[in-house]
């Protein structure tokens, strides 16, 4: 999940849609990745949006782990597939809703 938010702020109905994943098992992940530090939310009417966090809370381990798995995770099958899921998903208008 931290992999797709690399490429900017998601909606969980897109990471949902991406992954293939019940609602429910995606913002259970996203909360723990949250509670973690990794992630910032913010609301919009009945839409949360999660985006990596930027303001230096992700240094220590976190930044290197994540540079990490962002070198490597992609050439992985399923992960590639999720990547290219997400793609589809995104070029969409409107986004959510």
């Amino acid at each position: 999940m931290a992999l797709l938010l690399a490429s900017g702020e998601l909606c969980v109905c897109e990471i949902t849609e991406a992954l293939q994943l019940p609602q429910s098992t995606v913002s259970r992940h996203l909360s723990n990745l949250k509670n973690a530090g990794w992630l910032d939310d913010r609301r919009e009417g009945v839409w949360i949006y999660y985006k990596l966090r930027d303001d230096g809370a992700s240094s220590g381990v976190l930044k290197p782990l994540a540079a990490v798995l962002e070198e490597y995770l992609p050439v992985l099958p399923a992960v590639a597939a999720d990547i290219t899921r997400l793609g589809v998903v995104t070029a969409r208008k409107p986004r959510c809703g």
